[in-house]
């Protein structure tokens, strides 16, 4: 256990200087361990099947990989009588997987990511493959929001039956049942990809970001979302969301977090999503993620897209409710943009990083060259995530209290559903 101690710590002196890390070619995580340890503590293997001989023979001491594939394959090693393998806690990679549909068609995107929903709203309500309600369709005209996308686990099976895993070893692969965080930082990549400079600056220079800047303001739209059981939330949850329409400021405005014209919506009808479709608004703040908004609905709402989540509410009408901040389907760069920003804070909060050093986050050329500093601007206003959290709901606010609103750090359930599916649900 103490040798497991020193890899999650990266130590290699003193009682870490016998470490010896296992790992084999083609894993995810030997590039992890290339850029943390020196390769005099790397033992490389050519398959997960020689690591494990690597391991029995006493070649390392350590095992990097997948914790399911990890857990599945140690009880194959011959260790000494009376001896165990210690699992660690931290998980040092993130591995999401998603499927991938190009931006110039969003109704099939859209279409994707509702399928997927569908599988893990199947789990949570204990939906499973039934013949007898997988059902054809025999007209195609309806509505692409009419699908009903929980043919998807009728027909196939929901995300459990799909993955035919023991749920006890799933990982971040469980339903969350709203006791454990479900703030994930997803990896960023490689954020300064070699570019064609001089079709760069043609392109960039024609996108909704350069004209934003070019303007000077960012019109940013907040709701005030109503239905907690405490007006507390929702004053707290407001001042949330109006930080993060100030630190997209300050990522567009080189810093600026007051270049900014906030407008205030209501949550009980739809002029919020008619101001973002005409325009009116650049983006929208505390937007509750629901499947009607999702796909174009009408002549006066289009597609819209959202965010990754920045807070878990309570239910209500029985279904998640999980706010984002959402742009036009139309605004792709603006789209990712801001999506960025708010896996900025996640990300931060990750790291360590707050405002006093925000420059240690990540360069990003992908929108142009005058957006570099984007994620650092941006921190540099906000703060981690959990400096945004504690300014608006206290810096007591208790661990427990914070449910789903707390970072995902040691690999916990990380499926919900998003919500509007139930109409679909058969009724028993």
């Amino acid at each position: 256990s103490k040798l497991v101690e020193c890899a999650e710590e990266r130590k290699r002196y003193d009682d870490c200087s016998s470490l010896r890390i296992c790992t084999y070619e083609g894993s995810t995580g030997l590039s992890f361990l290339r850029s943390y340890f020196p390769s005099d503590f790397i033992v490389v293997g050519s398959s997960l099947v020689e690591m494990m001989d690597m391991v029995g023979s006493g070649a390392c001491n350590v095992m990097a990989g997948n914790k399911e594939s990890l857990l599945l394959n140690i009880a194959s090693i011959d260790i000494p009588s009376g001896e165990d393998f210690v699992m660690g806690d931290r998980l040092m990679t993130n591995e999401p997987y998603a499927v991938v549909t190009r931006n110039d068609d969003t109704e099939f995107s859209d279409i994707i990511n509702w399928v997927v929903q569908a599988l893990f709203y199947g789990e949570e309500q204990g939906l499973t493959k039934s013949s007898s309600l997988c059902q054809n369709y025999t007209d195609m005209t309806r509505s692409l929001s009419g699908l009903n996308f929980l043919n998807a686990v009728y027909c196939v099976g929901n995300y459990g039956e799909i993955l035919h895993g023991d749920d006890n070893n799933r990982g971040a692969n469980q339903i969350n049942n709203g006791t454990t965080g479900m703030l994930y930082a997803i990896p960023f990549g490689e954020l300064q990809p070699e570019i064609d400079h001089d079709h760069e600056r043609i392109s960039i220079n024609s996108t909704i970001l350069h004209k934003m800047r070019n303007n000077g303001t960012l019109n940013c739209g907040v709701i005030d979302p109503g239905g907690h059981d405490s007006a507390e939330v929702d004053k707290t949850l407001v001042g949330m969301s109006v930080d993060y329409c100030h630190t997209l400021a300050a990522a567009l405005f080189n810093g600026n977090f007051g270049s900014i014209n906030l407008w205030r919506f209501s949550a009980n009808d739809d002029d919020s999503f008619l101001a973002l479709n005409n325009g009116i608004i650049d983006v929208l703040s505390g937007v509750r993620i629901e499947q009607k908004y999702d796909f174009e609905s009408s002549a006066l709402l289009g597609g819209f897209r959202f965010s990754t989540p920045y807070y878990y509410g309570n239910k209500t009408e029985g279904e998640n409710a999980i706010y984002s901040l959402a742009t036009r389907d139309a605004n792709v760069l603006l789209s990712s943009f801001v999506n960025c920003i708010v896996l900025a804070t996640i990300y931060a909060q990750k790291n360590n990083i707050a405002k006093k050093n925000s420059v240690d986050l990540p360069l990003v050329s992908l929108f142009g060259n005058e957006f570099t500093w984007a994620l650092r601007d941006a921190i540099g206003y906000s703060g981690s995530y959990d400096q945004m959290y504690e300014k608006n709901f206290g810096k007591g606010s208790a661990e427990e209290e914070r449910s789903r609103n707390d970072l995902n750090e040691y690999g916990g359930p990380q499926i919900l559903s998003f919500p509007g599916l139930n109409q679909a649900k058969p009724q028993i």
